[in-house]
């Protein structure tokens, strides 16, 4: 059986950068085991499946070790190849998921995703956080993740963390975040726990970075930039509890792949 795949570039404004996720428009679920191994053969951080119903898609998420239950680039990815290989002639689309109804919207080039909340509790930082960094945070909190405040962005830049010790930690991954020089914050994600050493551009993290940074900075429009190696830049906004998270996606790849 063959299935239409596409590689995009999300968070991106240029080819080879951003995030890139393999996104699959399928008539009805695969077995849970034959998507896992789609999403361990392609070796992305996220493969999204997709399934229309009558109100828009279900998605569903696969890092190539395990499903998550929210994924922002794959969404924003899954969402450009709605609009522009799909027939989508709206300017929006709702994906039904885990997390709940996610809606993307479409103006010109730029997509949003409208995505909730993540609340965060202040914790004492754990040892095997700070020996994992390498470096001892000024302050850390948790939720799904932990978020890991840093002085600059010089100090995010810097981190050679040990994943060994990472993978240790109870959460799904670490968030690591500081003022931006040129932009509100700067983060980067480390998710071993999920078979993501480092993930180049993870929406789901802003959904705790926004109402984090919103809350220091005084505003509820931030400008960021994940600093990974293909580097990433976001425009986030809180919203009534929720988090609009905007950025361009770009197509790599189009095909189709064995299935069964």
């Amino acid at each position: 059986m063959k299935t239409p795949i596409y590689q995009v570039d999300a968070f991106a404004d240029r080819l080879f950068s951003g995030n890139p996720a393999a996104i699959c428009p399928i008539d009805q679920w695969l077995d849970d085991n034959r998507m896992q191994a789609i999403a361990e053969e392609n070796n992305l951080s996220e493969t999204a499946f997709i399934v229309a119903v009558d109100d828009g898609y279900q998605i569903r998420w696969f890092t190539p070790t395990c499903e998550v239950d929210l994924c922002g680039h794959a969404t924003l990815a899954a969402a450009h190849v709605v609009f522009e290989f799909l027939g989508e002639t709206s300017n929006s689309v709702c994906f039904h998921s885990n997390s709940g109804k996610l809606f993307v919207n479409k103006e010109a080039d730029r997509l949003t995703l409208n995505f909730p909340t993540s609340s965060y509790t202040a914790i004492q930082t754990p040892q095997t956080l700070i020996h994992g960094l390498g470096k001892v945070p000024i302050a850390t909190y948790y939720a799904d993740d932990y978020l890991a405040i840093f002085q600059s962005e010089e100090d995010i830049r810097a981190l050679t963390p040990d994943f060994s010790i990472l993978q240790q930690l109870d959460r799904r991954g670490v968030i690591v975040t500081a003022p931006g020089n040129e932009v509100d914050f700067v983060s980067r994600f480390f998710a071993p726990n999920a078979g993501i050493n480092e993930d180049p551009v993870t929406g789901s993290a802003h959904c705790l970075l926004t109402p984090y940074w919103a809350n220091q900075l005084g505003k509820t429009v931030l400008h960021a930039k994940q600093l990974s190696k293909r580097g990433g830049d976001l425009t986030c906004q809180l919203n009534e509890g929720r988090v609009l998270i905007s950025g361009r996606a770009i197509t790599y790849l189009t095909g189709e792949i064995t299935t069964g």
